[in-house]
């Protein structure tokens, strides 16, 4: 299996990264940067919503399924607490300001577990897997996202965001297309609606979102500027690690002997930092080039421990 993976989903993610990445180095500068917000919109209002809905109208909601998120908020809220012991109470993090602090503690909680989890989970496990992504994002990594992820940078990373202290977070949760997309796809789906030629089509639309993001994902990597530190690689080993464990410890306690759903969760928990974490850092005043890196060093040796935990799930 390993070999097939790196064949069939391995292989086409990275040329796309790479792509991204070669866009970058050569263009350098503004128009690097509006192409990456451009295509940003483009998923955020387009592409995205229509997977999610496609994904959401078409799934039968089960207690095996509602337990990807279950367990994924579970380890982004126990990884949190080791971060913030590690860089708010420990010589790991007594050389950083807050906001460099509170932006690797959102990058070493939440992971990129829809735009690369989709193409992973699904090629393990057919369909399902598409859906375990979805709902893993939708009821565990969103939510969590804008509510304790916008806490910890308003109140954690206090240095120079002290004015994001009233932000609304509902309101800004409220304005995501992919959640709505996500909801009225639920909402159809237990309503019974006859909704065949529109899923089609949106799943058609939505077919774009996997490979515009793998390509911003490359062009989101500081590749010039991979220097690694000691807190930037600390934080990686608990987001590539750390964190996959505590999920799998909650899946053999609760679940054991493990089925699919808890697997999934397990691979979940184990994707890289999420390509959200430089615009958290942009907008509530964080610390942009540590979110960067993270997303780039995770990325980068995600490639490495992926099988290990493949092989431990299996």
């Amino acid at each position: 299996m390993p070999l097939r993976m790196i064949v069939e989903v391995m292989l086409p993610i990275v040329a796309l990264v790479a792509a991204g990445g070669l866009w970058a180095v050569r263009a350098r500068g503004e128009s690097t940067e509006a192409l990456r917000v451009q295509l940003n919109r483009m998923v955020l209002y387009v592409f995205a919503p229509a997977l999610m809905f496609s994904i959401a109208s078409a799934t039968a909601i089960t207690a095996a399924l509602l337990t990807v998120p279950l367990l994924l908020a579970l380890g982004v809220a126990f990884t949190g607490l080791l971060l913030y012991l590690l860089l708010y109470r420990s010589a790991l993090g007594r050389n950083l300001s807050n906001p460099a602090r509170a932006a690797l503690m959102l990058s070493g909680m939440f992971g990129n577990v829809f735009y690369l989890g989709f193409p992973v989970t699904s090629f393990l496990y057919g369909a399902p897997g598409g859906l375990y992504a979805a709902f893993a994002d939708m009821g565990a990594a969103t939510p969590l996202l804008w509510s304790l992820g916008v806490w910890i940078a308003t109140r954690l990373g206090a240095d120079r965001a002290a004015h994001a202290a009233h932000v609304p977070v509902w309101r800004v949760m409220g304005r995501q297309p992919p959640v709505w997309a996500f909801l009225i796809g639920v909402a159809a789906q237990q309503s019974g609606i006859e909704l065949a030629p529109l899923v089609r089509a949106a799943a058609l639309v939505g077919q774009a979102t996997i490979p515009v993001m793998m390509f911003v994902l490359g062009l989101s990597i500081p590749w010039t500027r991979l220097r690694p530190s000691a807190p930037i690689l600390g934080v990686v080993a608990v987001k590539l690690a750390i964190m996959p464990l505590i999920v799998w410890a909650f899946a053999h306690w609760w679940f054991a002997p493990l089925s699919e759903a808890p697997r999934a969760a397990v691979i979940e928990a184990a994707m890289p930092t999420m390509l959200m974490a430089v615009l958290m850092a942009d907008r509530f005043a964080l610390d942009t080039g540590a979110a960067a890196l993270m997303i780039g060093w995770s990325t980068l040796i995600f490639w490495f421990t992926l099988p290990l935990w493949l092989a431990l799930v299996a």
